[in-house]
């Protein structure tokens, strides 16, 4: 009987250290304390501004929501941080890729929405909406010249088959178009996607797509890996959609296929750097469409970002595995 209660004491004990956590939230992530509190009773929750979150992380065991290098380094305890983001790029300290701390982030919950908003970019370009909208303001109502050109029976290819390039894929797909996907991990097998290469083989893919999307997060690996030899092996009159990073392609190599009228149009929420500078000459192509980085947001992200928020707090105060960690040498 002694030897029960003992163990139930220790049992009790653990699960308080457990519950005695102390978790920092920055940005939207701070309106939620009063439900996470009723989810975790016995943790600590502390809305944090850009202000004074290094002064309040000095003892945190976790920061949901945005931080800086400074604010990362005032923490001496964490043990876990969540950005909002599916990009963790900004987030690459070296203290932080060689620490025990776990990163988690919003990967696959912004899938939905940026996979319509690059399917958006596409359609803009293959319907010719681009020139059908800037006529609206002249009250022109012209056709002369129009072209469009059907999805169906062409070629996609993806770069980066996680949750962005799975959504991106499955769009593809009921639009009636062949999906190629590259990815260095092994992609489960999918009615939308016909076949994955790793990427050493992007160079043998290239040639077949009628249009190119990046959904690939930007990495060391990744950076730049849509460069002048891409872009000119790309097929005559196909289109670019980037939608992850700007880092990932080159600016100066999309502008020279652009130039030669190799592509037939290009999409791009992203840039490198961002803001785009005016006088980058991407602004001057009738045929380019530039979005200011918008394809994470709609009237269902912050839902989704919510309900993993909750749940991956619930986990942490209980000690069991978070969702969507990220390998943080990797960076995705």
């Amino acid at each position: 009987m002694k030897k029960l209660a003992s163990l139930l004491a220790i049992t009790l004990f653990g699960a308080s250290l457990l519950s005695a956590q102390k978790i920092v939230l920055t940005g939207l992530g701070a309106d939620m304390i009063p439900e996470l509190k009723t989810l975790a009773p016995g943790a600590t929750f502390v809305a944090a501004t850009a202000a004074d979150a290094e002064q309040k992380v000095a003892d945190a065991d976790a920061i949901v929501g945005t931080f800086s290098e400074k604010i990362f380094r005032a923490g001496k305890k964490l043990k876990w941080v969540h950005t909002y983001s599916a990009g963790v790029d900004p987030y690459r300290y070296p203290d932080f890729l060689k620490s025990d701390i776990t990163l988690t982030n919003s990967k696959i919950v912004q899938g939905p929405e940026i996979a319509d908003h690059a399917f958006a970019l596409l359609l803009a370009l293959t319907r010719g909406l681009n020139g059908a909208i800037a006529n609206r303001p002249k009250a022109e109502w012209g056709r002369q010249g129009y072209k469009a050109i059907e999805l169906r029976g062409k070629t996609a290819l993806i770069i980066g088959m996680g949750g962005i390039g799975m959504q991106i894929a499955e769009r593809a797909h009921a639009f009636g178009m062949k999906v190629i996907g590259v990815d260095p991990k092994e992609i489960p097998l999918s009615v939308s996607v016909s076949k994955v290469v790793r990427p050493d083989r992007l160079d043998t893919v290239m040639p077949l797509a009628d249009v190119v999307f990046t959904a690939v997060p930007h990495t060391p690996e990744s950076e730049g890996m849509m460069g002048e030899g891409q872009f000119q092996s790309m097929k005559q009159g196909s289109y670019f959609i980037a939608v992850s990073r700007g880092k990932v392609y080159s600016a100066p190599a999309l502008i020279k296929a652009l130039d030669e009228r190799r592509l037939a149009g290009a999409g791009l929420d992203v840039t490198n750097p961002e803001p785009l500078p005016k006088d980058s000459a991407l602004w001057k192509f009738e045929n380019v469409i530039i979005t200011p980085h918008i394809a994470t947001l709609s009237d269902g992200v912050l839902a989704r970002r919510q309900e993993l928020v909750r749940d991956n707090v619930e986990r942490f105060v209980k000690g069991e595995p978070l969702r969507n960690v990220v390998g943080k040498v990797r960076g995705y």
